[in-house]
């Protein structure tokens, strides 16, 4: 019988000192930005371009569903409010994150539904990457595919886009990289045999061939976290969605693509 001797584990801090020893490409100008599908091989494009072909759609139509079902005290439907989400949200995830005023601070996309049932269902809010709030955002997301990305013009958000450009950039973990170090520096490289792609955020909630499932942004930004040995952010965490409000704004006036697939 042959014998099979286990796979060595990669040292994900040798493969980041190699990619730091090339040369660097510098953060891509406007006229250069390019989609994290733009990376992908042929065969994950047809995926994702095909929605029945596309897993992440399996979530949208759960979030079809969920949109028209009355829960809470009150009995209603995100649909008893909104009618129909094809024309009410068209458009509404190309904005987001946006200002609340209930929090008086920015929040996401799924923020947002969170808030619409504790306020006007009235319902528990869904757990943070729960398949509900995940399949639900994506629903919503999935009104404004092809859409340009619109930030807000909203001066009440300049100091947490700022605050989250300097996390962009701010050096963490053992492993000392900050955001910009990869996804500016050494965009089009690889890393660990994946091409870094610009860290354009235009199509979450997608589904990630490694996770086997949907999942949002905040999943991905932790997930590099860990990658770089940093103590990541709790779900929901103010940081998160000042991240994203900052890497949307570089991101805008591209096409939304949710929901996307990615390796």
């Amino acid at each position: 019988m042959r014998r099979r001797w286990p796979r060595p584990a990669i040292d994900m801090a040798f493969v980041l000192a190699l990619v730091l020893a090339l040369p660097c490409a510098g953060e891509a100008a406007a006229a250069d930005r390019r989609s994290g599908s733009d990376f992908m091989a042929p065969e994950t494009r047809a995926m994702q371009a095909d929605d029945m072909s596309n897993p992440a759609m399996l979530w949208v139509a759960d979030g079809e569903q969920s949109w028209h079902r009355p829960e809470g005290a009150a009995g209603r439907a995100c649909a008893t409010c909104h009618g129909d989400a094809t024309r009410s949200m068209r458009g509404v995830a190309a904005r987001y994150p946006a200002f609340a005023e209930a929090t008086g601070r920015p929040v996401d996309l799924s923020g947002r539904i969170n808030l619409c049932r504790r306020t006007h269902q009235p319902a528990p809010p869904f757990a943070s990457e729960s398949r509900e709030l995940l399949a639900l955002t994506a629903y919503v997301a999935y009104q404004s595919r092809g859409m340009p990305i619109a930030p807000p013009q909203d001066p009440r958000l300049d100091p947490f886009r700022a605050n989250g450009g300097a996390l962009y950039e701010r050096r963490i973990g053992q492993l000392d990289l900050s955001c910009a170090a990869c996804h500016d520096a050494r965009w089009g490289q690889q890393l660990g045999g994946s091409v870094i792609p610009q860290a354009h955020p235009t199509a979450y909630p997608l589904y990630r061939l490694e996770w086997q499932s949907v999942g949002s942004l905040q999943r991905r930004l932790r997930n590099c976290m860990v990658g770089v040995r940093a103590e990541p952010y709790a779900f929901g965490a103010p940081e998160l969605v000042d991240l994203e409000l900052f890497l949307m704004g570089r991101a805008g006036g591209m096409a939304l693509e949710t929901p996307g697939v990615r390796p």
